[in-house]
């Protein structure tokens, strides 16, 4: 995955569901990809969607599915999801003692496996995974809820994935998700960044479809 060009994903779980199709048709499916933040109330402090409201954007759009599961057993949940259309399923180190077991189920169904990390989990504690990774996740914010500050100090996680990946010529893309718009988009892509998630910052602004567009030009310069 690591010759992707740098890719905005917008997040599903900051649109207004009421109008899903309206919101969903900014996201053009040759270049973005539909970010799907899925909570457990468990593992997190939040409570959002399921596999249902997933088959219901694969309706909608030809994007790339992006599911973040932040649930607890997200094992359980991972045949359901790919199921529903989801293209890369992502589950935390966090909720997986038997991790490289997990990411092998997310491959055998067909799906891109992901894994996030938590501000507060080290680098060092992922880093024994990423060969077995199509996409490796770096959290800047605390999971759960949008609209929180993004954490520059997180950057160092993403440049020593960045690095290791091309020390060992590993195939991986670097997401961020947390507090992601234009001028912190920037700050990740120079750290390495790949795919960048941005809730608040497209589907609550003014006008999402521009919005959206500042975030493309941000992430490519």
């Amino acid at each position: 995955m690591t010759a992707l060009p740098p890719i905005a994903a917008p997040s599903m779980l900051s649109a207004d569901f009421s109008r899903l199709g309206e919101e969903l048709a900014i996201v053009e499916g040759d270049r973005d990809w539909l970010h799907c933040d899925v909570m457990d109330h468990h593992f997190v402090p939040n409570l959002t969607f399921g596999p249902l409201l997933v088959a219901a954007a694969r309706k909608l759009t030809t994007a790339c599915l992006d599911v973040h599961l932040m649930v607890e057993r997200p094992w359980l949940m991972v045949d359901a999801f790919r199921e529903a259309g989801a293209d890369v399923i992502t589950v935390h180190l966090e909720a997986c003692r038997e991790t490289r077991e997990v990411l092998r189920q997310i491959r055998a169904t067909g799906a891109k496996a992901g894994l996030a990390v938590k501000p507060g989990t080290p680098y060092a504690a992922a880093a024994p995974y990423l060969s077995d990774l199509d996409l490796f996740l770096v959290m800047t914010v605390e999971p759960g809820f949008g609209g929180q500050e993004f954490m520059p100090e997180m950057m160092e996680k993403v440049s020593q994935a960045r690095d290791e990946r091309t020390r060992k010529r590993l195939d991986f893309v670097i997401e961020v998700d947390g507090g992601i718009a234009d001028a912190t988009a920037r700050v990740a892509r120079a750290a390495g960044a790949d795919v960048f998630v941005a809730g608040h910052a497209v589907f609550r602004a003014a006008d999402p479809r521009v919005a959206l567009a500042g975030l493309r030009a941000a992430i490519a310069g």
